[in-house]
């Protein structure tokens, strides 16, 4: 399969590799640190404050959940459906 590339754009690196590819060595990044070193894994609240806190980086204005509600109702009901909805790997 033939990828076409923008003008001026490498083909080397990371960035140029097919996604299959990306993902194996991304999995294998994250496959090298033990589980129990997982600092996010092993403490939900440690997760929920750097989440808290890079959501607090975006400028309010740059919010979208803050500025239109019926858009963050409805990504919390689709993953809420996708998270209580057993075997779905539909999650788009």
């Amino acid at each position: 399969m033939a990828e076409t590339r923008a003008k001026g754009a490498s083909n080397r690196g990371f960035a140029a590799m097919d996604a299959e590819k990306q993902r194996a060595i991304a999995r294998k990044g994250g496959e090298s640190v033990p589980a129990e070193k997982r600092s996010f894994s092993q403490n939900r609240e440690l997760a929920s404050a750097a989440g808290r806190k890079g959501g607090q980086s975006v400028a309010d204005e740059d919010r979208s959940f803050s500025r239109d509600r019926s858009l963050a109702s409805q990504a919390g009901q689709k993953g809420g459906q996708a998270s209580h909805s057993g075997s779905n790997t539909d999650r788009s």
